[in-house]
């Protein structure tokens, strides 16, 4: 019997180069590797969109807290718990220096810019505030540039205010327009250097390793989301593409092992470190060992409005995944 024909879409992470340069090949599926990005700078972009709105892919690095919310109003979806992207917030809060902010409650009554309000980024960061810093929801304006990718009505106490998307959020903090922004990358003034940009904690490692110690995990951002059909038409590929992604995992794990495998002079040192403070693997697969990562996420969607009812974490995955 011939293979099973797929396409995935992926991010271009190391993670992800056993499946692009051939090393991993999933058993019984020819997978042909789409590189796409996010940012329409790699692969052409908006690949989330792209599978969200259009069903553009058999799987896909999927945004999850926009699966979630398309879990919750139906979408023919479903997942393997495979974890491409990680973050934690306390690093991606940025402030204006001259905004008179100093610690996260003085973010209350400011204006904090976010892509969307529902980036993944974005509602852990809201999340993390809320439940770790005593800052409520409805403490900040929130100001977005983006189009939500899925609609949704806010809580009643919540304000949202939209700017021209054209208008680079970077560039508006620059110019105190926003006081704040929570952004999944460094904006571009902060790599510049420009003096009216900071973050918000001066010590955002220490903040995160504080996190991890309380909480006990490093924080999703995507999952590995799949057409509904081709799971309940063949079950098996739920599993042989987990197989290829925990094989891929041992391959990148041991590129790490190189001291030369990353550009940075102390790259290996740095991963020694990490593991130090967060232990051998900070990057689980399956649902067992992500399970408290992800009820608290799923909490922070329910509180955020984005789902009208918290969702179960076996609600997320093909019930082939839920012993994993």
């Amino acid at each position: 019997m011939s293979n099973l024909r797929m396409t995935i879409a992926l991010d271009h992470y190391e993670r992800h180069i056993p499946f692009m340069d051939g090393t991993v090949r999933p058993t019984g599926i020819d997978l042909q590797v789409l590189t796409i990005g996010q940012d329409q700078a790699r692969g052409g972009g908006s690949r989330h969109e792209r599978m969200l709105a259009h069903r553009e892919f058999d799987a896909c690095e999927l945004s999850l807290g926009s699966y979630v919310m398309a879990k919750a109003r139906g979408a023919k979806l479903t997942a393997i718990p495979v974890f491409p992207r990680r973050l934690f917030s306390q690093s991606q809060m940025y402030v204006n220096t001259n905004a008179g902010i100093r610690e996260p409650k003085d973010l209350i009554g400011k204006r904090v810019a976010l892509r969307t309000f529902q980036t993944t980024l974005s509602i852990l960061a809201k999340g993390d505030l809320a439940h770790e810093y005593d800052v409520p929801l409805e403490g900040p304006t929130w100001v977005t540039t983006n189009p939500e990718p899925v609609a949704f009505d806010p809580p009643p106490a919540v304000r949202i205010e939209r700017l021209d998307e054209r208008r680079s959020l970077g560039s508006a903090l620059v110019a105190g327009e926003v006081d704040a922004y929570l952004a999944p990358r460094p904006p571009v003034p902060f790599l510049e250097g420009a003096p009216e940009v900071g973050r918000l904690f001066p010590d955002p490692q220490a903040e995160e390793v504080s996190y991890f110690g309380r909480n006990g995990f490093y924080p999703i951002m995507h999952v590995i989301a799949i057409k509904q059909e081709i799971a309940e038409r063949d079950p098996w590929v739920t599993t042989s593409l987990l197989t290829a992604f925990e094989d891929a995992k041992r391959v990148w794990t041991a590129y790490m092992d190189d001291p030369n495998w990353s550009r940075l002079a102390w790259g290996r040192q740095w991963l020694e470190e990490e593991r130090r403070l967060l232990g051998p693997d900070p990057w689980p697969y399956g649902v067992a060992a992500n399970r408290g990562n992800l009820e608290r996420f799923i909490q922070y969607e329910h509180e955020q409005g984005l789902i009208p009812e918290p969702l179960t974490v076996e609600d997320l995955f093909f019930e082939t995944m839920w012993e994993t």
